[in-house]
């Protein structure tokens, strides 16, 4: 009796667009939103463009699902330090957060998408929206969970922005004043 080949399952489009999102944070880490085109998504990710287009109705579109994916991330990431905090104090909780973060962004392509949707946020209003409610999410994620002060969550997020400088340049491997100005007391991964 012969047995049946077992039946190939074939990715849903959930499961491809997960895939082309992962791809594309790399692609778009790279080059940029202005330097990156669905093309050079579609290769990474082994699919044609057409397909990309099936899944995003255009290059804004992925971008901003690719912008909100890393938010996820980074918001996944807060909570992985929330649970890894030593006490429950406000200082305790931002610390945890601020050292999961910084893991996190020793993703160079992670840390470098940010950069870059900061970047295109400046002349692209879908991508100004999605960064600005990514940003106020978080911000009141962080504030809820940590209980800390207006001024200690605006610290919190300075000091992340501080961080996407210091790793982005590799400053904390320059040995000179200023890179050690910048530098000191930061965390690195």
């Amino acid at each position: 009796m012969l047995t049946p080949a077992p039946q190939r399952q074939l990715s849903t489009a959930d499961e491809r667009r997960r895939t082309v999102l992962r791809t594309a944070v790399s692609a778009f880490a790279d080059r940029g939103y202005f330097g990156t085109t669905t093309t050079d998504v579609a290769k990474r990710a082994g699919i044609s463009q057409a397909y990309v287009y099936r899944l995003f109705p255009g290059k804004e579109a992925l971008f901003v699902a690719v912008v909100e994916h890393c938010f996820a991330r980074v918001r996944e990431s807060l909570g992985d330090g929330v649970a890894a905090a030593r006490g429950s104090g406000p200082q305790e909780v931002l610390d945890a957060m601020g050292d999961a973060y910084a893991q996190l962004i020793a993703d160079r392509d992670l840390l470098l998408l940010q950069l870059h949707a900061q970047c295109a946020a400046a002349a692209e209003p879908a991508i100004r929206e999605v960064v600005r409610t990514g940003y106020a999410r978080l911000v009141e994620y962080v504030r809820g969970v940590s209980g800390a002060q207006e001024a200690d969550v605006q610290r919190f997020f300075a000091v992340g922005m501080l961080c996407h400088l210091v790793v982005a340049t590799d400053a904390h491997e320059v040995e000179a004043p200023w890179a050690r100005t910048l530098s000191d007391g930061l965390r690195h991964y």
